[in-house]
């Protein structure tokens, strides 16, 4: 797989969101992934809390690298549908976020993923499922 040599060899570079956001990557592979990225006040929405979206898409950028580690020669992904529970906010720190693979089928793959605060508490902070196509060159 492609994406996963390049974040093999070149980290945090390969991913353009992951430079912008200043993501890093904690570990990938069987199915898992972790990353981590610091809240900075540029991040917040206009009441001083970690913007939701930003929850959504950190949760769905692990849950589709742990995917990507499943996936064969070729074959890509594209994100079907996804459902965020969002249960504490964050102002700063880092958090955390994983995603793994549930299930794997031929055409549809249905992952869970989470973020917690990076800062020993693990407080769970959102909650993701999601469903992702797999599509492959044929």
């Amino acid at each position: 797989m492609d994406y996963i040599r390049r974040l093999r060899e070149d980290s945090d570079m390969a991913n353009p969101f992951f430079r912008t956001m200043g993501v890093s990557v904690i570990s990938f592979g069987d199915g898992t992934a972790e990353l981590s990225m610091e809240v900075t006040p540029t991040m917040h929405n206009g009441v001083g809390w970690l913007q939701g979206g930003i929850f959504v898409a950190l949760a769905d950028e692990a849950m589709a690298l742990g995917l990507y580690t499943l996936l064969s020669e070729g074959e890509g992904i594209a994100t079907i549908s996804e459902t965020t529970s969002f249960l504490r906010g964050a102002r700063e720190g880092t958090i955390i976020a994983r995603g793994w693979v549930l299930r794997r089928g031929r055409r549809v793959a249905f992952m869970e993923g989470e973020v917690r605060r990076g800062d020993g508490s693990g407080e769970l902070l959102a909650k993701t499922t999601a469903s992702f196509a797999i599509v492959s060159p044929h």
